[in-house]
């Protein structure tokens, strides 16, 4: 629905993406979904189990993010949402009629990728599958609907940048 805007936070694992979108979302109160917890769970054990996920893996998933946006936007609810989002094509799968869709890239430096996702517990992407993710990272381009902020620092700082006139909300 028009009037609507949809968040999807995205970048490769261990950017921030969980931290920035759960601040945005207590600043807005906007509907919130973690793109990793639509993973079926065979995507999760293939992960867990050190292998990159393939395209044939990720489309059901991405197919199911895009329905929860969807939903948001049927119901004129705001909406942020978290997902890797690593390609162009997984965008175009994911803004696919959904108008209410812009991206914030969270961009880390590769070393402190290495830190965070080794450091991290209580997640099933071991720091073993970073290389594979940022191999596959397309950067936004200029005509898709989105900003690309640097995800390093205070968390409220990134989403201060975000939320900043000029940013995407």
């Amino acid at each position: 629905m028009q009037g609507t805007t949809t968040l999807i936070v995205m970048g490769v694992s261990g950017s921030g993406k969980s931290t920035v979108a759960e601040e945005i979302v207590r600043r807005t109160g906007w509907d919130f979904a973690e793109g990793d917890d639509l993973h079926p769970e065979a995507n999760r054990r293939k992960m867990a189990a050190g292998h990159p996920l393939t395209d044939e893996d990720r489309w059901p998933w991405l197919r199911l993010i895009a329905e929860w946006v969807g939903e948001r936007e049927a119901a004129g609810r705001d909406a942020v949402v978290t997902c890797s989002a690593l390609r162009r094509a997984y965008r175009e799968v994911l803004a696919d009629g959904h108008p209410s869709v812009r991206f914030v890239h969270l961009t880390v430096d590769p070393t402190a990728l290495t830190d965070r996702v080794t450091n991290r517990t209580g997640h099933y992407m071991p720091a073993s599958l970073l290389q594979s993710q940022l191999d596959t990272l397309e950067p936004l381009d200029p005509d898709e609907p989105g900003i690309e902020v640097d995800g390093t620092g205070d968390p409220v700082a990134v989403v201060d940048r975000v939320l900043a006139p000029g940013g995407v909300a």
